[in-house]
């Protein structure tokens, strides 16, 4: 027999791995213009859910307004899809047609 025997580690040998990170996808929250929604409601909806002050959240809704379109935001997809739900459920409760969707970035 050789005198160097083969050494065995006691327990699982574990590799170490890198994770890879990759950024979480991003969505747009975008408002589209309707012919019934006052404009002081989206301005209402700017600043609440999208925590907008007065003046960022009038610029958008004018921009909404005559473009027919117009970005909220930019947020991961869960968050995103939250603030559609929300502008949504609160458009319907005050009765207007306000409409809100998303769009992968």
């Amino acid at each position: 027999m050789s005198e160097k025997e083969p050494q065995y580690l006691d327990g699982p040998v574990v590799q170490e791995a890198k994770p890879k990170l990759q950024k979480p996808p991003f969505c747009k929250v975008i408002l589209l213009n309707d012919d019934f929604t006052p404009m002081e409601f989206v301005v209402v909806v700017l600043q609440r859910f999208f925590h907008k002050n007065r003046e960022e959240a009038t610029r958008i809704m004018l921009h909404v307004h005559q473009k027919g379109i117009g970005v909220c935001g930019i947020f991961t997809r869960e968050v995103a899809e939250t603030k559609v739900r929300q502008v949504l459920d609160f458009a319907k409760e005050n009765r207007h047609p306000l409409q809100c969707t998303l769009e992968k970035e």
